[in-house]
């Protein structure tokens, strides 16, 4: 399926590992100019050679902290002026602090928020003005499975990926006149570092190997395995293709099954 991206401009945070790094990669498989960021520059620097190696695309590399809002508009005005337009926002960031919620700090209630809600929300208003200017757009926020289903001692996550799913469903309200979708996907248990600093957390806490942990997670999803990132970075691609233009305000759980949910 050609997915109509080839010539596009896409903006990717957390770019340089995981789930950014693989969304980034299957737009650029599909043909779409990047630019990613990273709060390393080195990292962002990195991920975008080895992305342009492999896709032979144009990459544009910025340090930008995205729970910053000079540092996020720095990088979004250097992508305009490095490309003139912005057409696909995926907007990513690290998880928030784990811990049961009577637990939290106000501190890390606040990281969290900075981070992984209103870093989305800042985003979604710095691109829309060029978006708006050419009558087309994707926006694509990356959040988790407990959004629709809380996972233990991920309370914060809890809260704010709900928080998330407002957020998209509001903006595809306000920008669908203007020819722009946003959409969310919710990945379940996917091998990327920050499942893996999961899994030791809880293998602590219930004393048991890490093994066994991905062993008990992987029963628990009806296809039986974790997902590979890629598969992420997939569902990521076709919710900011032309073919996804009749699909806006979704939340897109990929998960294996594991969401005991009907919608």
């Amino acid at each position: 399926m050609n997915l109509g991206l080839s010539g596009r401009v896409a903006v990717v945070a957390g770019a340089s590992a995981g789930l950014g790094k693989a969304s980034a990669l299957a737009l650029a498989q599909e043909g779409a100019k990047l630019s990613v960021a990273s709060r390393s520059l080195a990292r962002a620097k990195a991920a975008a050679a080895e992305i342009a190696g492999k896709t032979r695309v144009e990459v544009a590399a910025f340090a930008a902290d995205v729970e910053d809002t000079q540092q996020s508009k720095r990088w979004i005005d250097g992508t305009l002026k490095r490309f003139g337009r912005v057409d696909v926002l995926v907007c990513n960031a690290g998880g928030p602090p784990e811990g049961p919620a009577l637990e939290a700090t106000d501190a890390e209630w606040r990281e969290g928020f900075e981070r992984n809600l209103l870093s989305f929300a800042r985003l979604s208003r710095l691109v829309a003005p060029s978006m708006k200017k050419a009558g087309w757009g994707r926006i694509v926020m990356i959040g988790s499975t407990s959004a629709k289903m809380p996972i233990e001692n991920l309370a914060i996550s809890n809260v704010l990926r709900t928080g998330m799913l407002s957020l998209a469903k509001t903006l595809s309200d306000e920008l669908g006149p203007d020819g722009i979708t946003v959409n969310s996907v919710l990945p379940g248990y996917t091998t990327t570092e920050r499942l893996e600093e999961l899994a030791k957390s809880a293998a602590a806490r219930r004393g048991v190997s890490t093994a066994k942990v991905y062993e008990i997670w992987a029963a628990s999803v009806p296809l039986r395995r974790l997902a590979d990132p890629r598969e992420l970075g997939q569902a990521v691609a076709f919710l900011s293709s032309t073919s996804a233009s009749y699909i806006t305000g979704q939340a897109l759980a990929v998960d294996g099954g594991r969401t005991r949910s009907p919608f």
